[in-house]
């Protein structure tokens, strides 16, 4: 299957459903993923434009652990905005891999990049098969199923769906260790540990799922959004 896995920040993805991403590269699967916004305004020591790419090295070097391919948007940090031409970016992005699957954030999430993310993928997944929606790319061959990952932290976040990552928390937290620019800002601003957030999400969601450790998904209930099969891993 081709999986796509649209976040608003470089290190979304890999808090919220990189063991399931895992999971899948592994058993053969394509996976993409996609980063909204170039992170350039996450540290308060570190210039924008330099910040900018160390952060997309930590991307890259994520998803090569990851077994994933990079796709990096470079939109700027905290400003992304539902424009038409930014829906048509995404509809090119949804188009390129033709997902049968994609994962991104959910409508009550706490930042504007992850809800706008939100949106720009839910106005664009329709209009990605739509042929005389004409972008660079043809259109989709296929619907895709939709499922929002978990919040940060599991606040006000329920799962429909759980996936047992107990096999692939290690290259999970080895994948989001990359990103050492947001877990030293985490740690030395908040006092939080990011490895720690996943470690205790993963075994709150494993206590749902009756495993060690798993993540949790909300199917999206739309037309042509049905599944007559499971399609997480």
């Amino acid at each position: 299957m081709n999986i796509l896995a649209i976040g608003a920040h470089p290190d979304d993805i890999e808090l919220q459903c990189a063991g399931t991403l895992a999971k899948y590269a592994r058993r053969g699967d394509r996976v993409t993923i996609a980063v909204a916004t170039n992170g350039d305004k996450g540290n308060f020591d570190t210039e924008p434009a330099e910040l900018a790419a160390i952060r997309e090295r930590e991307f890259r070097a994520s998803c090569e652990t990851l077994g994933a391919v990079p796709v990096w948007m470079g939109y700027p940090d905290e400003l992304l905005d539902n424009t038409l031409a930014n829906r048509l970016a995404f509809v090119d992005l949804i188009r390129s891999v033709d997902p049968d699957v994609i994962f991104t954030h959910g409508p009550n999430d706490y930042h504007p990049d992850h809800r706008y993310t939100h949106q720009l993928v839910w106005d664009a997944i329709s209009l990605a098969g739509v042929a005389r929606v004409q972008t660079s790319l043809p259109a989709t061959t296929r619907q895709s199923a939709l499922y929002w990952i978990d919040n940060l932290g599991g606040i006000g976040f329920h799962p429909t769906e759980l996936v047992d990552i107990t096999d692939s928390i290690a290259i999970k937290k080895t994948a989001l260790a990359e990103h050492a620019s947001q877990t030293r800002i985490f740690a030395e601003l908040l006092a939080v540990d990011l490895l720690d957030v996943v470690e205790t999400v993963g075994k709150f969601r494993g206590y749902q799922a009756g495993c060690r450790y798993a993540e949790g998904f909300v199917k999206a209930e739309a037309w042509y959004r049905g599944l007559a099969a499971r399609v997480l891993p």
